[in-house]
């Protein structure tokens, strides 16, 4: 049992390796992660923030539910949508995902 055991690893060598080769692996997984998953993540964001901030009345958009209405009024965090005729909605201004068509400029 003991010549098994004393077979196993040469005697005298450490048996440690740099560890350097394993910091450039990960720090590449770690690149590749940021430009493949996060950054265009980032970039969804902000252009979603941008088109919630651009809304304004005669707007016509698709929210998140998949009603479309046309913009009628706009607060802080709230839209209103006129989605048929004699009926408004107030919903989050979050919920809205595209904005189908913009209003005409008079």
């Amino acid at each position: 049992m003991t010549e098994l055991l004393a077979m196993g690893a040469p005697q005298g060598e450490g048996g440690g390796g740099s560890i350097a080769p394993y910091l450039v692996m990960w720090g590449m997984i770690a690149v590749i992660f940021y430009f493949f998953m996060i950054r265009p993540q980032r970039r969804k964001q902000q252009e979603a923030a941008k088109m919630l901030e651009s809304l304004k009345r005669g707007d016509r958009v698709l929210t998140a539910s998949g009603m479309y209405g046309s913009i009628v009024g706009l607060k802080d965090n709230v839209v209103v949508l006129k989605i048929a005729d004699q009926v408004k909605v107030e919903m989050a201004k979050s919920a809205i995902t595209t904005v189908v068509e913009r209003a005409r400029e008079a």
